[in-house]
């Protein structure tokens, strides 16, 4: 697939932010933007039982701290909308329909990227949609973050570089297409306060969560330590 080079300042805060103590973050050349695993992240499963074993283990190594306040979080501290962290053309969001959607149609152009259609079966609740890009449709399937950004920023990412906040919100690891109502319902609730309605999905959810917050060392709760863990050990 051709590679493309692109080029993303980023304006943010100019002054020191209030909880993560850090002066003006200036701006990131996304050409110096780089993914910390080229391994293909597949789409969402029910998981199985060594993956769980693994989350467990995982789970025991992330640090247990209170929520840190909101302060100073705005989506624009990960960066302006979707970016292309893997420089295949596409957009991180267009990334993700492709990858968890089946019978997918794309715009015609040089690159297939710009999702047009596609069935998905959302692992959220366990129901279908027929996925149509437009205006009025294309927030039935959106792009939900495993671990929500907000919720990252209470539990250690005010004090990230803006290029490891901007490799957060882009990582398929920690993305995941998802039913629009659900992923309303989650908004930027931890694992000790929302879990996806489809129960059987449950264990792989959790699994994803510990996966993403040991790799980017962001912290849990105690009550989000505790639920994830007696999920985790419920699916052994």
């Amino acid at each position: 697939m051709r590679l493309l080079r692109h080029t993303l300042s980023i304006a943010l805060l100019a002054s020191t932010l209030a909880l993560g103590g850090c002066a003006s973050l200036g701006s990131i050349e996304f050409s110096d933007f780089q993914a910390e695993s080229t391994t293909p992240v597949t789409a969402p499963t029910l998981g199985n039982p060594e993956e769980f074993t693994t989350s467990l283990k995982q789970l025991e190594t992330i640090r247990i701290k209170g929520r840190a306040p909101k302060t100073g979080y705005t989506r624009d501290q990960f960066g302006k909308g979707w970016k292309d962290p893997d420089r295949n053309g596409c957009d991180a969001r267009n990334d993700v329909l492709a990858r968890d959607l089946v019978n997918v149609v794309f715009k015609q152009a040089r690159v297939n990227c710009v999702v047009l259609s596609g069935v998905f079966h959302d692992p959220y609740t366990g129901e279908s949609i027929d996925f149509q890009r437009g205006q009025t449709t294309s927030s039935k399937v959106q792009i939900d973050h495993v671990v929500a950004l907000s919720d990252a920023w209470q539990k250690g990412a005010q004090k990230w570089d803006p290029q490891t906040r901007l490799e957060f919100a882009n990582d398929p690891l920690n993305l995941m297409a998802s039913d629009g109502s659900a992923n309303a319902s989650k908004g930027d609730k931890d694992a000790a306060t929302w879990l996806p309605p489809n129960k059987q999905f449950r264990c792989a959810y959790v699994s994803r969560q510990t996966q993403v917050k040991a790799k980017y060392d962001a912290w849990v709760t105690n009550a989000e330590h505790a639920a994830i863990s007696t999920i985790l050990k419920s699916c052994l």
